[in-house]
């Protein structure tokens, strides 16, 4: 007994080339997601899944061991002033550019205003690389500084009683920890 093929060329033509349309979709199909998995990797191999920062909140020792005046911590750009049991801490970082100023001491002492009240002042900062001056408090008076200097937090640590300073929390220009 023979046994009939019931399929056309017609049909077995259709078939082989739904196959073929079907293998090529596979085909341009992987490839497209090949270049997506590889573009996406160079662009995430641009963000770094570590920061090497170091913290933002760090102790600076107890408030007795802090010297009357003003202390400038190099390696964190900071100014910390310790007047009688009042501390504050205004950033080394110029407002303009971000170079390092200097707390000068001036040859002659000037009237300002800070605050509101009038003051005599012996010191200021100033900025060696484009001239930027800003008065003790860190106002900005002179120079391409667009703003003051930024002051930083101070708290008292409870468990061992250090002075903490946390350089990610900006406080205003007449904070005092009073210890």
């Amino acid at each position: 007994m023979k046994k009939e093929n019931n399929n056309s060329p017609e049909q077995h033509n259709s078939t082989e080339k739904s196959r073929r349309d079907f293998l090529q979709t596979v085909g341009v199909g992987s490839v497209l997601a090949g270049l997506a998995g590889l573009g996406f990797q160079s662009l995430r191999s641009l963000v770094p899944n570590v920061l090497y920062e170091s913290s933002q909140r760090f102790k600076i020792g107890t408030p007795a061991q802090l010297p009357e005046g003003v202390t400038f911590l190099e390696e964190k750009r900071l100014y910390v002033f310790k007047e009688g049991k009042s501390f504050y801490a205004i950033s080394a970082s110029c407002t303009h550019l971000g170079c390092t100023v200097k707390y000068t001491k001036l040859n002659q002492p000037k009237e300002v205003e800070e605050n509101g009240e009038k003051k005599t002042i012996n010191h200021e900062f100033h900025c060696p690389c484009h001239g930027s001056k800003y008065y003790a408090d860190g106002t900005n008076y002179a120079g391409p500084a667009p703003r003051p200097l930024l002051w930083h937090k101070l708290e008292l640590s409870p468990d061992d009683g250090q002075l903490i300073v946390d350089l990610g929390e900006e406080v205003e220009q007449n904070f005092r920890l009073t210890v």
